[in-house]
């Protein structure tokens, strides 16, 4: 993917001319929820894939923080260090709730109840209980790098 960049010479020499498509206005309140609902998709993509191969593929989170970053950097059109710490937050938020999803269902499944039942029963205390002790040392690891991703792919970066 390339990053726009804008030729800050010319902004100091007073010869760029400032315009929506060289420039385009921050919209910090658009990428919240664009990046709330790329989170949203994410997980879901994230559990859905994890529970049909029954297998962790630290990859597809990498991909998943790096698409929410994406979204945010084009609704937002963010230049702001501020965009890429949505990203960061959204694509850790991602992951966990992928990660929470993936272990109601292989738990629903192994007791052969319901989905939305069992995540009733279990309440979000024990369900963010039974995500954390699940996780191992490489899920911390491409947790860290997706969140890396939706951190720099979540703003346009500025040539200096």
């Amino acid at each position: 993917m390339t990053e726009e960049t804008i030729d800050t010479t010319a902004v100091a020499e007073g010869t760029f001319e400032t315009s929506a498509e060289a420039l385009p206005a921050e919209r910090f309140g658009l990428a919240v929820p664009a990046g709330l609902a790329a989170a949203l998709i994410g997980a879901i993509l994230w559990a859905v894939f994890v529970y049909v191969t029954e297998y962790q593929l630290g990859l597809v989170v990498v991909l998943i923080g790096a698409l929410i970053g994406y979204v945010i950097r084009i609704v937002g059109r963010g230049t702001r260090p501020a965009f890429g710490i949505l990203g960061a937050i959204c694509a850790a938020f991602a992951w966990a709730l992928g990660t929470v999803l993936t272990d109601v269902a292989f738990l629903a499944q192994g007791a052969g109840r319901p989905f939305l039942e069992v995540l009733n029963l279990l309440g979000a205390e024990e369900t963010l209980s039974l995500a954390f002790q699940s996780a191992d040392v490489m899920d911390i690891v491409f947790l860290g790098i997706a969140v890396w991703e939706g951190y720099k792919f979540s703003f346009h970066r500025i040539a200096r």
